[in-house]
C-alpha cells in the first residue's frame, strides 16, 4: 500500500541537513548559552549566528529577533505583550483581529477582553476568507493599540493583503502583528516590504524541528514579557536557550529561502493538479478559500452532501495522510469555525478536507489521492443517504 503524506500544513519532516546541523549541539557543544565559560560561549555564538541568519531573511536587525518555543508562544508574546505595553503607556485598549485567526491569537485576545478590560473589533471576511482593507481602516480608532491579522490561513490557505493592512495601521499609529506560521518557507518574510511591526514563525512548518519559533519585534515597539524568570532574549522570554533547536530553525529557514523559487514552483504545480483533479472527478466538491491567492502548497475542500466524519480515516486506510481542518482541531466533532465565518452551513463546514503538498510529494501521489477520493466520497454519500432514510 502507498504511504502518502499530504498534511504538511500540520507539520513537515525535519530535513536531513537540518538534523545534521543540530546534532553537535546535542552532544559536543552542550554548554548553557548564558554561561561565561568557553562551553557557554560556544553555544551563545551558535545562537547569535542563527539570529543573524534569520535577520537576513527577515531584512531586519538581529536584535529584533526573539527566539521562542514556537508559533503559539510567539503569537502570545506579540499580542499580549504589545497590548499590555500599550495600555501601560496610555495608548488605548482597543484591539483588532479577524474571525479566522489561529487559536493562539483569538484565544489570547478573548482572554484580554474577557478578563483584563480590553475591547476588540473582529473584522468580517468574505466568502474567500479575505479581509477588506476599507473595513480595517474603519475599525481603527484613536484608542486602537494592536491589530493582528493572519498572513495565510491554516485551514483555507487564503493570503491576506498584509502590506496594505500594515500601511493603514502605521498611518493610524496602530501596532500591526501578523501570524506568519503558515506563510514561512513559502511567502516573503521581508518585514520592511511587508511593513509589519511584529511577525511570528514556527520551525516545524518549513522542515525544521518542532518546539522552536521566532518573533520579530520592530525596534521601538514596546512589548512586555508574558513569561518571567531569567533575562534571556532581552528580558522578553525567560528560559534556558534550546541551542540545537534554534540552530535547526535558522538552518531550515535558510534552506527554504535559498531554494524558494524552486520549492514554490513544485508546490504550485502539484496543488493545481490536485485542485483540478478533484473538481473534475467529484462534482459535489467545493474549493474553499481563494482560488488563486492562496498558499502554494495548500488545497482545501468541502463536500456538500457528505455528513460523515470518517473521510480522513478512510483516506488513512488507503495510505493517505490528510486532515479535516487544522491539525489543532483534529478530533473535534464541531464544524470548522473558519468555514462558518465564510458563510458555509454547519453541515457543509463539518465536511471539510485539507490537503497540503510538500517537497517530496510526486505527481503519482496526487493522482493516487484523486483516485482514492473518487472512490471514497461516493461511498460516504451513499452511506449517509441510506442512514437518513432508514
Amino acid at each position: 500500500m502507498s504511504h502518502i503524506y499530504l498534511d504538511h500544513s500540520a507539520t513537515t519532516p525535519v530535513d536531513a541537513r537540518v538534523l545534521e546541523a543540530m546534532l553537535p549541539y546535542f552532544t559536543n557543544v552542550y554548554g548553557n548559552a548564558s554561561s561565561s565559560h568557553r562551553f557557554g560561549r560556544s553555544a551563545e555564538n551558535a545562537i547569535e549566528d542563527a539570529r543573524e541568519l534569520i535577520a537576513q531573511i527577515f531584512n531586519c536587525r538581529p536584535n529584533e529577533i526573539i527566539f521562542t518555543s514556537g508559533g503559539s508562544e510567539s503569537d502570545n508574546l506579540a499580542v499580549r505583550g504589545a497590548a499590555w505595553a500599550a495600555r501601560q503607556q496610555g495608548k488605548g485598549t482597543h484591539l483588532i483581529t479577524t474571525p479566522i485567526e489561529h487559536g493562539a491569537i483569538s484565544k489570547t485576545i478573548n482572554q484580554l477582553v474577557n478578563e483584563q478590560g480590553f475591547q476588540q473589533t473582529v473584522l468580517k471576511v468574505n466568502h474567500e476568507g479575505l479581509v477588506d482593507p476599507k473595513d480595517f481602516a474603519a475599525a481603527c480608532t484613536p484608542h486602537t493599540s494592536v491589530a493582528s491579522v493572519i498572513y495565510a490561513n491554516n485551514e483555507i490557505g487564503t493570503i491576506q493583503p498584509i502590506r496594505e493592512l500594515a500601511q493603514i495601521a502605521r498611518g493610524q499609529g496602530v501596532i500591526f502583528h501578523t501570524d506568519a506560521v503558515q506563510a514561512a518557507g513559502q511567502l516573503s518574510l521581508d518585514v520592511e516590504e511587508l511593513g509589519v511591526d511584529l511577525l511570528s514563525i514556527s520551525g516545524h512548518k518549513f522542515y525544521g524541528p518542532k518546539g522552536v519559533g521566532a518573533l520579530y519585534i520592530r525596534d521601538g515597539v514596546s512589548v512586555l514579557p508574558v513569561q518571567t524568570g531569567g533575562s534571556h532574549e532581552r528580558g522578553l522570554r525567560a528560559g534556558t536557550h534550546n541551542t540545537p533547536l534554534i540552530v535547526g530553525l535558522a538552518t531550515a529557514l535558510k534552506l527554504a529561502y535559498d531554494d524558494l523559487a524552486q520549492r514554490t514552483t513544485h508546490y504550485r504545480k502539484l496543488r493545481d493538479r490536485l485542485i483540478s483533479g478533484i473538481l473534475n472527478t467529484l462534482p459535489n466538491a467545493l474549493l474553499t478559500g481563494h482560488a488563486e491567492n492562496r498558499l502554494p502548497s495548500h488545497v482545501s475542500f468541502v463536500f456538500e452532501d457528505i455528513r460523515s466524519g470518517s473521510l480522513v480515516e478512510l483516506l488513512d486506510a488507503k495510505g493517505i495522510a490528510a486532515s479535516a481542518a487544522s491539525a489543532c482541531k483534529t478530533g473535534s466533532s464541531e464544524p470548522s469555525s473558519v468555514l462558518l465565518q465564510l458563510g458555509y452551513s454547519r453541515e457543509t463546514a463539518a465536511a471539510s478536507l485539507r490537503l497540503s503538498v510538500g517537497l517530496h510529494t510526486t505527481e503519482a501521489d496526487i493522482d493516487y489521492t484523486i483516485q482514492a477520493l473518487g472512490e471514497i466520497i461516493p461511498q460516504l454519500s451513499t452511506r449517509d443517504l441510506t442512514a437518513a432514510t432508514a
